[in-house]
């Protein structure tokens, strides 16, 4: 009798967990999992664009998705990565490729174009 209700617990404990799931999943699949706003999905977040003028080093390292104080070799090293993905000779922006630059030349340069 006692195993009876531990496997009824054990089968609704399963089917509101598979039902919290498929709601969930329907949710992501809209995109509304998160709010409607936030795109952002469970594999990582990436800066959304509208880009300051003149770009800061906050900015920059947001494009490139490090750290501000991020050594010259990591800097080098995820600008080569996301060159190779958004070349325009690849298929990629321009407009994309030129913030990826002036992303690395400002990191690399040490120097900050808010004044700072």
């Amino acid at each position: 009798m006692e195993s009876l209700a531990v496997l009824g617990v054990f089968l609704l404990a399963g089917s509101v967990a598979g039902k919290q799931s498929l709601r969930f999943y329907q949710q992501v699949m809209n995109r509304t999992a998160f709010g409607a706003s936030n795109t952002t999905m469970m594999l990582g977040r990436y800066y959304q664009g509208g880009f300051e003028s003149p770009m800061t080093r906050r900015e920059a390292a947001l494009i490139l998705g490090i750290r501000e104080s991020a050594e010259e070799k990591k800097i080098l090293e995820v600008h080569r990565k996301l060159m190779l993905l958004n070349h325009p000779d690849n298929g990629g922006s321009t407009f994309i490729a030129t913030k990826i630059n002036e992303a690395k030349e400002l990191l690399s340069s040490g120097k900050s174009s808010s004044g700072k």
